[in-house]
């Protein structure tokens, strides 16, 4: 007889201080999706990236933040979301976030937690904080 499965009610777990704020994993579903929280401090932004793999998608919980992101020109765009917004950043999809206030996002998207291009320079900033990573090292939770 084949076991049957049971509901599971993970703890939060700090993924770890970030220079922007924290990143508090909610739940993850091996090799399907994780769930997260993401607290970004005032004036706070993080790079301008893309993601090799990874599809990502959030909801402002709480603050007002800046979404810069490439509509396919080779410009950045720019966008003010706010508590009850959503976003979605397909895989490729070249993106940043920055807060204007203190913001509270919840934030779900395919496990990959290294996935990251860094592009800012492309756009003429300096890039600061995680480094990008190669496909072939980008790992599946």
């Amino acid at each position: 007889m084949k076991k049957k499965q049971t509901a599971i009610f993970p703890l939060p777990k700090s993924v770890g201080k970030r220079p922007w704020g924290e990143e508090i994993l909610l739940s993850l579903i091996p090799k399907k999706i994780s769930l997260k929280i993401l607290k970004i401090k005032k004036g706070m932004k993080g790079g301008i990236q893309y993601h090799h793999k990874k599809d990502e998608c959030g909801y402002v919980l709480s603050g007002k933040l800046k979404v810069r992101y490439d509509n396919g020109n080779g410009k950045l765009k720019e966008k003010i979301i706010s508590k009850g917004s959503s976003f979605y950043f397909p895989q490729g999809s070249i993106h940043q976030e920055i807060a204007l206030t203190d913001c509270k996002i919840i934030e779900a998207s395919t496990p990959y937690f290294n996935d990251r291009v860094r592009v800012d320079e492309n756009y003429g900033y300096e890039i600061s904080g995680l480094p990008s990573t190669k496909k072939k090292d980008v790992v599946l939770k």
